[in-house]
């Protein structure tokens, strides 16, 4: 039984075999479809966007990903071409020719992957008839009013229409695996299984719809997993059609997969199926990597935070802004899944803590989660015009000063300091200081809210009385929009803000993967994350000591909500009690795990999926090697010889330690030392180099 060829790398070598001599494995063609292709909506656009030039080195020219058309998306993401494989340009030319308009191009992302791309509302006038084919194939009724279920029958109905028409073309040659993300392209899946198209099929829930709904009402999900009435529950909350959607595209896939252990567990109570392989999110390091600059960068970016606060805190700014650390929770505006709500709380106790230990470190928090707002605060603004108005005068002063002094010192003379200024100076000065008055406290918020009496953050801030007042150690700063470079108050893009900050804190309840805290890693940015979101669970695998690498773990799982919101004000105080040198050893080592969450790492994963998919649905053609499933043993990042045997043991008894004291805890520290040890501790990724002729796969040699 010869060894299958991959298509332009060595995927398929050592892990699956072809028992048909004449079949090239090479013409395998992978097809990725998602509403979130070339269409930001969530993190899946983040997925697909970072893993694409990864499978593309993999799969090359028979690569394709499938969306839908919408126009301003296309304008600046797609530059079309045409089809350089013949069985998909006849493919969409049968579709064109029935009047839908389908567009091919190149996804201007790295990697430059193919895009198939279907206007939904040229075939809108087909959406009764699909409806009822729809129906005919699952039972399942779409209601008229729900527009974006009506646009996903749409959508999935012309993908199973170019998937049979392209299968036409290959003489039931198993030729196609066609990915599908989420229950908006399930439908194309369960048409194609209806129609018993010569297609494997793989579909990826990244959160199942049921839990995302559930965890929102604030009940008690994961500890109730079992005791849901799933029908009742669904019907209640008028998704019951959409939850059928997803539910019988997980049971009609050849592979299901999830994105992580915990949303494995929720798929095997909401939708009656345990995963047959979990492909955890992955990031393309390389857009992220700053070589051996971030830690300047860090500095850099930190100063820029800065400057705003500077005017956002101008007539209060008793404060020392060497000894302020910055902390951000970014995303989705979920208040109870994101943990908004417990981070708050543990910010009244943290700001408890600082001022009873009477400490001189002060915490500025950023909510960044975009909300409804009519525009920019006024007292905002104003912040920042008094802080470059004060800026211009010590310019305009300092310039004068400086002359006066210079011309001094070419007569060889010393200058007196009490008439280098004159009474003008003098006065320009004191109506500067008299500008920087203000009988108002720093605002808590950058916007003016639409409906703040009712914002669940800014009610919560009412409600501890975090205001910003001279006595808080802990000052708030909701920011209800995304960041942008070109903003009047906060010039910064997102991952610049984040390279500035000193910690993230995502206690998220519900999180089946958590890219805020990955990006956070991958970047050298300590973060606090859960053991109920997929990226703590990971973390808790791979990592001995995940607080000595930065990475903090709540326990929301086995500990009640004041148990955990107490765990967390404990991580947050520890963080503060840390000194400059110790907060850049953690960053050092925090940067160092971003090889883990490499796709070049994870991607192996979803290689595995297609092999299982391929051996299942033509079991006649592939085998599955007996060295698959890939396994992750091995890749445990031990606890760094520099740290202190118990993780409470680097916890200071009191915020009055001595600089000599950390002197001592970190004269063991040896950065090149550590960085090699952790460089072996993780295993290379698959290689994607071709193989030298002749030479197989061990079985086994996956094994890691």
């Amino acid at each position: 039984m010869p060894l299958a060829r991959s298509l332009s790398m060595t995927s398929l070598n050592g892990l699956l075999q072809c028992e048909d001599e004449d079949l090239p494995v090479e013409d395998l063609l992978l097809f990725e479809i998602s509403w979130e292709v070339t269409n930001k909506v969530g993190g899946i656009y983040t997925v697909i966007q970072t893993k694409a030039k990864t499978t593309a080195d993999e799969w090359g020219e028979n690569y394709f990903l499938i969306g839908p058309y919408f126009e301003q998306n296309v304008k600046t993401q797609v530059e079309f071409s045409e089809p350089p494989n013949p069985a998909v340009k006849k493919a969409m030319d049968t579709m064109k020719s029935q009047g839908c308009q389908v567009f091919f191009g190149r996804w201007l992302i790295e990697g430059s992957p193919y895009v198939l791309l279907f206007d939904i509302g040229s075939a809108a006038w087909n959406l009764d008839r699909w409806k009822g084919e729809f129906w005919d194939a699952s039972n399942i009724g779409i209601p008229f009013h729900d527009r974006e279920a009506n646009d996903a029958v749409i959508f999935g109905s012309l993908t199973a229409w170019f998937l049979k028409e392209l299968s036409c073309q290959f003489d039931d040659k198993p030729n196609i695996i066609a990915h599908f993300h989420e229950w908006q392209a399930g439908v194309g899946l369960i048409l194609s299984r209806s129609q018993k198209l010569p297609v494997a099929t793989i579909f990826t829930t990244h959160a199942t719809l049921l839990g995302r709904y559930l965890c929102a009402a604030s009940i008690d999900f994961y500890n109730n997993l079992d005791q849901f009435d799933i029908d009742k529950e669904a019907g209640e909350r008028q998704i019951y059609h959409r939850y059928c959607m997803e539910r019988a595209s997980v049971h009609c896939a050849h592979v299901f997969t999830t994105v992580s252990q915990i949303t494995a567990t929720e798929a095997e109570h909401m939708l009656k199926k345990n995963p047959d392989v979990v492909t955890p999110n992955g990031l393309n390091i390389k857009k992220f990597s700053a070589m051996h600059e971030f830690q300047n960068l860090h500095s850099m970016y930190k100063a820029r935070i800065q400057e705003f606060i500077r005017g956002h805190f101008y007539g209060h700014l008793d404060f020392d802004l060497d000894k302020t650390l910055f902390f951000f929770i970014a995303g989705r505006y979920e208040f109870s899944n994101k943990g908004a709500d417990m981070f708050l709380e543990a910010l009244s106790r943290l700001n408890f803590l600082l001022r009873v230990h009477k400490t001189d470190v002060t915490v500025i928090v950023f909510f960044i989660m975009p909300a409804k707002t009519n525009n920019f605060n006024v007292e905002t603004l104003k912040g920042q015009a008094v802080r470059k108005q004060l800026w211009d005068t010590a310019q305009s002063v300092k310039e004068k000063f400086g002359r006066k002094l210079y011309n001094a010192l070419l007569k060889g003379e010393i200058p007196d300091l009490n008439k280098i200024l004159d009474r003008d100076d003098i006065s320009i000065m004191k109506r500067a200081i008299f500008s920087t008055q203000r009988h108002s406290l720093p605002p808590v918020t950058t916007h003016n809210m639409i409906d703040d009496s009712n914002d669940p953050i800014l009610s919560t801030i009412r409600r501890i009385g975090l205001f910003n007042n001279r006595t808080d150690r802990v000052k708030v700063i909701l920011h209800p929009e995304f960041l942008s470079s070109t903003s009047p108050l906060l010039p910064l893009d997102y991952e610049e803000f984040v390279r500035g900050c000193h910690l993230g804190v995502f206690p998220s309840y519900y999180e089946p993967w958590g890219y805020t805290p990955a990006e956070c890693t991958v970047m050298g940015i300590p973060s606090v994350t859960t053991n109920l979101s997929g990226f703590g669970c990971f973390m808790q695998e791979h990592v001995a000591d995940p607080e000595a690498y930065g990475i903090y773990i709540v326990d929301r799982r086995f500990r009640s909500p004041d148990e955990s919101c107490n765990q967390l004000t404990q991580f947050l105080y520890g963080f503060c009690q840390q000194n400059r040198r110790q907060r850049i050893i953690q960053r050092n080592r925090t940067e160092r795990l971003s090889d883990l969450l490499d796709w070049k790492y994870l991607g192996r994963y979803y290689m595995h999926a297609r092999h299982l998919a391929l051996s299942r649905t033509f079991p006649d053609k592939f085998e599955m090697e007996p060295s698959a499933p890939p396994k992750t043993e091995g890749f445990r990042f031990p606890r760094p010889s520099s740290v202190p045997p118990s993780p409470s043991a680097s916890q200071h008894s009191s915020p009055h330690h001595s600089e000599d004291e950390d002197e001592d805890e970190d004269d063991r520290y040896d950065e090149d030392e550590e960085a090699e040890r952790d460089r072996q501790n993780i295993k290379s990724p698959f290689s994607l180099g071709a193989l030298p002729q002749g030479k197989k796969k061990q079985h086994g040699e996956y094994r890691n």
